[in-house]
C-alpha cells in the first residue's frame, strides 16, 4: 500500500484501516493548523491506485475489517463519482465494514449538495468528521477557516439530512481571551442548530510554523490558561440543547470529560466546576505543538 505525507486521522479512528484517497488539504489556509503547511500539495489519488490498495489491504488483513478511514485532510472534496466508486470497492473487499469515514470541511460539503451526500451514504460512506472550530464569525474570519457560521450550520444540517453521522470539532481557546465568551456562545448556537451526533472538544495549542504561533509570540493573541479554558467550556455546555455525544478525546484537553447530552450535562458541569478548584499549575504544562 502507498501513503504520502503525514498520517493524520482522528483519535476515534485509531483502530480503523487507513487507505489514502486524497493527499494534503485543498484549503490549507487555516492559521492554527500546521499539518500540510510544508506540503504535500493537495491532489486526488487515481481511483485505480486506491482500489489496488484496498485489494492489498484485504490480502494483509483479511475480510474482517470493521472500520475504514480515508485520509487525508479533506477527502470529501474529491469528485463524487470517484468517491462513490472507492466506497463501493471498499464494501466489496470488506463485507463486514460497519463504518467508512472521511474528513470534510463545510465549504466542500456545500459544494456536494444534499443529493450527492445521499449518493455517498448509499455507497457506504456513513460518517464525516468536520472541523467546526467555532461558531463565531469574527474568529472564523481571523483564523481563515474559509466559511461562515451560517455556512457551517447549513453544511452540518445537510450531512444530517443525508443520513450520515456527523462528528463536529470545537477548539476551546481559539478566540483567545478577547472573544472567549462570544466564541462559546456562538459555538453553542451553531451546535444547537446542527445537532451533530458527536461534539469533540480540542483545546487550542499554538503549532510550529503557523501564523497563530507568531501572533501569540508577538503579543497579538492572548491565550487562555486552564481556568479560562474551563470557564469557556462551562459556558458552552450550559447553553447546549442537543442530543449528542460530548467528548474531550484529545491530548490537548485539560479534563477527560464525556457523556451523552442532555443526560450528562449536570455531571459534566459539576466536573468542570470541580476543575476550577484545582490550581492551574496542576494541569498539563504549556507546550508548542509539533504535529
Amino acid at each position: 500500500m502507498r501513503y504520502e505525507g503525514p498520517v493524520y486521522r482522528p483519535p476515534s479512528e485509531a483502530d480503523s484501516l487507513l487507505i489514502q484517497a486524497t493527499v494534503g488539504c485543498p484549503h490549507n489556509h487555516c492559521t492554527f493548523c500546521m499539518v500540510y503547511k510544508s506540503g504535500p500539495r493537495y491532489r486526488v489519488r487515481p481511483v485505480e491506485e486506491i482500489c489496488e490498495d484496498l485489494v492489498t489491504a484485504r490480502r494483509f488483513h483479511g475480510t474482517d475489517v470493521r472500520t475504514l478511514f480515508l485520509p487525508a485532510g479533506n477527502t470529501i472534496a474529491m469528485d463524487t463519482d470517484a468517491l462513490v466508486t472507492v466506497c463501493q470497492a471498499a464494501r466489496e473487499q470488506f463485507p463486514h465494514l460497519e463504518r467508512i469515514t472521511v474528513y470534510g470541511s463545510s465549504s466542500y460539503i456545500l459544494d456536494k449538495g444534499v443529493a450527492n451526500l445521499i449518493r455517498l451514504r448509499q455507497a457506504g460512506l456513513n460518517r464525516i468528521h468536520v472541523g467546526l472550530e467555532t461558531g463565531d464569525d469574527e474568529t472564523l474570519l481571523r483564523v481563515k477557516k474559509g466559511s461562515t457560521a451560517a455556512e457551517q450550520i447549513l453544511a452540518g444540517q445537510w450531512v444530517k439530512e443525508s443520513g450520515m453521522e456527523l462528528s463536529l470539532y470545537v477548539v476551546l481557546g481559539l478566540a483567545g481571551a478577547e472573544r472567549s465568551l462570544p466564541h462559546a456562545e456562538a459555538t453553542a448556537q451553531a451546535l444547537n442548530a446542527i445537532n451533530p451526533d458527536f461534539i469533540r472538544i480540542r483545546t487550542f495549542v499554538p503549532k510550529k510554523k503557523t501564523p497563530m504561533l507568531r501572533d501569540w509570540q508577538q503579543g497579538r493573541f492572548t491565550m487562555l490558561g486552564p481556568h479560562g479554558i474551563l470557564e469557556e467550556m462551562h459556558r458552552l455546555v450550559e447553553l447546549l440543547q442537543v442530543n449528542s455525544f460530548f467528548t474531550c478525546d484529545h491530548y490537548t484537553n485539560y479534563l477527560p470529560l464525556q457523556g451523552r447530552l442532555p443526560e450528562a450535562r449536570k455531571s459534566i458541569l459539576a466536573a468542570i466546576e470541580e476543575g476550577f478548584q484545582r490550581p492551574e499549575s496542576s494541569y498539563r504544562p504549556f507546550f508548542i505543538g509539533s504535529e
